[in-house]
């Protein structure tokens, strides 16, 4: 087999592969001995056709079929000998096919870039750190009592805090306003679920009441062609019922797990879990400063075969919340909706596989199983849980990625600027402990500049 190399524009390169044509005709002619011996030929005996015969009518599909297998095998094989790294399936092209020449064909294909990994002292990253509260832990006891609050009919006038069901019809100068009719629609009074002067309107309402009033929505309304606009609604209220909040006692206990010990084991239950939620929103925040400094220090053509494919999976995942959130039928997306993000997870990925390599990382077999661990603990039978994981060749690899990450992170980490921000639990959770750092940083480069 002789293979010569053409570097094309970038990362693409083109192989040129010839190989005996004794080594194709051989194969040729067995693939035809043995269909020889099966085909059935009017005229002629089973197994007695003529080689010549089968030649004329079967040969030029066989020997397309022998040059498809050879090219995809020798493809192989030459990358493997000349050390390259394809980055996606290869464009193949047949030459010269015809018998008693060469058989040569070119294979085109991107290769992966040639990354050199950046010095990680350059990296400054900032850790949110904090305690859980008695304040905290007590308004998170308190949301757990709200998501299990009940409602009960009542007969007498709409308050904040009860729940409505109503019908209304907006409009403006006598013309209905799209957007503003509704039917049937169960809403809270004070909860923000309608704008201010609609459960302002509705407040004293009783069942079976019509009444009309005027409301402003908001200068910032989601629907900018409502904001600022004042509607004439009318209101008809259905049903008016007022919460009742669930006491703290066994029943409720039992609904999250805790089956003794009371409200003692329930509230040190809900503060293990705050603790866990609070430590991994802590991991994945640093995880991702490390990735977007990642992103930001290196530099290098990206092989359009991935940045393709990756804008295909996350158009599959975008389509497949539009199919979960009931649509029947999902919209077209462009390809160009996707491909910065395409494109920044690609870098990535490539980045931290080129410090895997270069740092010979391996995976943490202990870190694993603590990683198995950790995500079984929310399940009833985490035995279970891992042993399927366990079971599962392509699960335990994602595992298994995510671990060998985590040891990215760890290396980056420790040659890395690290500096802690002192939060507290609802700001650490929602990330606003590292965005109001990174604002007021901004902020006061802006003015240092500006002087």
């Amino acid at each position: 087999m002789n293979v010569s190399i053409e570097t094309m524009t970038g990362l693409e390169r083109r192989l040129t592969i010839a190989l005996p044509s004794e080594d194709f005709e051989t194969q040729i002619t067995e693939r035809l001995e043995t269909a020889r011996g099966q085909v059935r030929i009017s005229g002629f005996r089973p197994g007695k056709v003529p080689l010549k015969e089968v030649r004329r009518r079967y040969g030029n599909a066989v020997r397309a079929e022998v040059a498809g297998e050879l090219m995809q095998s020798s493809f192989v094989e030459a990358v493997q000998k000349e050390s390259l790294s394809p980055a996606g399936s290869p464009n193949l092209e047949v030459l010269k096919m015809d018998p008693g020449i060469d058989f040569e064909f070119t294979a085109t294909f991107e290769v992966f870039p040639s990354i050199d990994t950046a010095d990680f002292a350059q990296i400054s990253l900032k850790s949110p750190s904090g305690k859980i509260t008695d304040d905290d832990l007590q308004a998170m006891v308190e949301r757990l009592q709200e998501q299990r609050t009940t409602f009960e009919l009542v007969e007498r006038a709409a308050a904040q805090g009860d729940q409505v069901k109503a019908d209304f019809w907006g409009t403006a100068e006598g013309e209905s306003v799209a957007g503003t009719d509704g039917e049937g629609v169960e809403f809270r009074l004070g909860q923000g679920q309608m704008i201010e002067d609609f459960d302002t309107g509705v407040v004293g309402m009783r069942a079976g009441e019509t009444k009309e009033f005027d409301a402003t929505f908001p200068k910032d309304y989601r629907a900018q062609e409502l904001q600022d606009k004042t509607i004439q609604f009318k209101v008809t209220v259905h049903e008016v019922k007022q919460s009742k909040v669930p006491q703290l006692d066994d029943e409720f206990f039992k609904g999250f797990g805790v089956e003794e010990g009371g409200e003692t084991a329930f509230r040190s239950e809900v503060q293990s879990n705050m603790q866990r939620e609070m430590d991994s929103a802590i991991k994945n925040q640093i995880k991702q400063q490390v990735m977007d400094e990642l992103e930001k220090l290196h530099e290098f053509q990206l092989p359009n075969a991935v940045v393709h494919k990756e804008i295909h999976v996350l158009k599959d995942q975008m389509l497949g919340q539009f199919q979960m959130g009931g649509q029947s039928k999902a919209p077209e997306l462009p390809d160009e909706l996707f491909k910065d993000q395409a494109e920044k997870r690609v870098k990535v990925g490539l980045v931290v596989n080129a410090i895997i390599s270069k740092e010979a990382l391996e995976v943490d077999a202990k870190k694993v199983d603590a990683r198995l661990d950790e995500m079984s603990a929310q399940y009833p039978e985490p035995e279970q849980f891992i042993t399927w994981y366990k079971s599962n060749p392509e699960q335990m690899q994602n595992i298994e990625m995510g671990v060998l990450e985590d040891q990215v992170v760890d290396l980056i980490l420790s040659q890395a600027s690290v500096e802690q921000i002192e939060s507290n639990y609802d700001d650490i959770l929602s990330g606003k402990a590292i965005a109001e750092e990174e604002s007021q940083n901004a902020d006061a480069e802006t003015e240092t500049t500006s002087k």
